[in-house]
């Protein structure tokens, strides 16, 4: 299991969502579908799966939060890997771009051969790249983070708060605006990305006016090993208490985290109807988990 998963929250489509980018994208799975019971959203599709071979978790939990571009996902098609990376680069975006919309069109740019940024059916948003394959290796699916609004121009230091947070955390590439980059101020980030634990993700300062900003619709899952891991991230990362809810939190910056034990998965997936109930029962209470509490709920 990845440290850190991308979690998407969806009104009522999660399991077609899912169907969809599973069909879409290579060596791509569902791997665990349940529904979690009376919760305050209802009854919730809860999903696993790989895109790609990368973890991502779904929930269908009611319409309270709405997926936008401040966090999409970059796709790399690297032609040393494949020798038909155009050719398949070309296939997603027509697959993504069905009942979609193009954020940025597919075509050739000063940083990249073959681009295009797609916001897909399901309102989730992917940057399709070419990569340069005497560039320095990266997963084929890295998380994207944009800082627009009162995130604005706070993207290095936003990165240099998580690699200080997490641990086997690196500094990849920092590329800032120059003069003459309008909307863009000069010294912002033009791009940036960075390792936390075994994860790649990336950033970059968005200028101009934009209608959205980091909201609960995509998180960040951090499975914990144990109660100290999950109260040091909690200690760490969150900033607005008003947001802590069920293991949910909000940085400084407005990007939503879920800190977790890694035991919660196994529970919830392994555990009889009853054992289910009782643990969502028990954690729909808490706002930092209590691995303790949780473990007597499943056992009782």
């Amino acid at each position: 299991m990845n440290k850190i998963i991308p979690h998407l929250w969806f009104d009522k489509e999660a399991k077609a969502a899912v169907e969809f980018y599973v069909s879409a994208f290579p060596d791509s799975k569902i791997t665990h579908s349940s529904v979690i019971k009376n919760t305050p959203s209802g009854d919730c599709d809860i999903l696993s799966f790989e895109i790609g071979g990368h973890s991502f978790m779904a929930i269908s939990a009611g319409p309270y939060f709405k997926i936008n571009p401040s966090v999409s996902f970059m796709v790399n098609f690297d032609p040393s890997k494949d020798s038909n990376a155009k050719e398949n680069l070309n296939k997603l975006w027509e697959k993504l771009i069905d009942g979609g919309e193009a954020l940025m069109p597919l075509q050739e740019y000063p940083f990249s051969k073959l681009y295009g940024w797609v916001k897909d059916r399901y309102g989730l948003s992917w940057q399709l790249i070419l990569t340069n394959p005497e560039g320095e290796d990266r997963p084929f699916i890295v998380p994207s983070l944009l800082f627009v609004g009162k995130a604005y121009g706070k993207a290095e230091e936003a990165v240099d708060f998580y690699l200080s947070i997490f641990k086997d955390s690196a500094l990849g590439q920092r590329v800032k605006y120059g003069k003459g980059m309008e909307p863009n101020q000069e010294g912002t980030v033009m791009f940036s990305d960075f390792k936390l634990l075994e994860s790649w993700f990336s950033a970059m300062d968005g200028g101009g006016k934009h209608e959205f900003e980091f909201n609960e619709a995509i998180s960040f899952i951090v499975n914990c090993k144990d109660q100290e891991e999950i109260d040091y991230y909690w200690s760490k990362l969150s900033f607005f208490p008003e947001s802590e809810q069920c293991g949910w939190l909000k940085d400084k910056y407005g990007l939503s985290w879920q800190v977790v034990p890694s035991r919660m998965n196994e529970m919830m997936s392994t555990g009889t109807s009853e054992q289910k109930s009782r643990v969502t029962a028990a954690f729909l209470k808490m706002k930092k988990f209590d691995i303790a509490v949780l473990e007597d709920a499943f056992k009782a």
